[in-house]
């Protein structure tokens, strides 16, 4: 046995992601979770905003699928077999017996309304994926929520949008990123402008940490609108969202 469940969520999931290191397979942090402890700074807007955590979601490369279920068994977790049956190819699910909490684990990919391959950029940051990455995570939800609002003003709060990897957001990265694929830069620049009126609406908020997001999300926006288009881009673009642009995501139940 690899220690106990702890019950604090970002000691816990720094101990899975210790614990995966030490057998070679990388492991990194998604979600919330990884925005919290990326962002020492502005952790406290989380009580602020009402933003609890729920859940653990990490990612790995597929050829570690294999050592995914010891790892977990020894760490104290439960695996979800029937889940792990169907899905195991892109995704396994453990359940934590103590906290009733749920360990995400995806492999290579995030594929829900658009699809964000990590499986070569697992290395640039440590323990989460990369900033640019988290925010994109957010940002791909058609029907973005506002966890998921708060989640990414929290992330802009305390980063910058600049050209690296490197304790900032990589706009160079996503806008190149989206400059071949209309529909997710559809979902993006939409999701980018309703997080700026949501931000503006909330009135329980600092007005520097405001206009600190706010004009980030306009410097994203215009590296997004400037960046050179594929021709697929363009031609995708003069339907617009009279066709489907998205993927319909399935509900799964953990």
């Amino acid at each position: 046995m690899a220690g106990q469940i702890l019950q604090n969520f970002r000691e816990e999931a720094l101990r899975v992601i210790a614990e995966a290191d030490k057998r070679g397979a990388t492991l990194r942090l998604l979600g919330a979770l990884a925005i919290q402890v990326h962002c020492p700074k502005y952790r406290g807007l989380y009580e602020e905003m009402q933003r609890p955590l729920t859940d653990l979601d990490f990612i790995t490369r597929s050829k570690n699928s294999q050592y995914l279920t010891r790892l977990f068994r020894d760490l104290g977790y439960e695996p979800n077999e029937i889940f792990i049956q169907m899905h195991g190819h892109s995704r396994h699910i453990y359940q934590d017996p103590l906290n009733r909490r749920i360990a995400d684990v995806f492999l290579d990919k995030l594929s829900f309304c658009h699809t964000i391959d990590l499986a070569n950029r697992l290395e640039l940051d440590s323990p989460t994926v990369p900033l640019a990455d988290l925010l994109l995570e957010k940002m791909q939800i058609v029907h973005i929520n506002e966890k998921d609002l708060k989640d990414s003003i929290v992330l802009l709060a305390e980063h910058e949008v600049g050209d690296t990897d490197s304790e900032m957001v990589n706009g160079r990265y996503i806008a190149q990123l989206l400059s071949g694929e209309w529909g997710f830069w559809y979902t993006v620049t939409t999701n980018l402008k309703r997080l700026k009126d949501y931000i503006q609406e909330r009135s329980d908020l600092d007005t520097g940490v405001k206009k600190t997001v706010v004009a980030r999300i306009d410097n994203l926006l215009r590296r997004l609108d400037d960046e050179p288009k594929t021709f697929g881009w363009k031609m995708r673009a003069r339907i617009g969202p009279s066709m489907m642009w998205y993927n319909e995501v399935e509900e799964v139940v953990r």
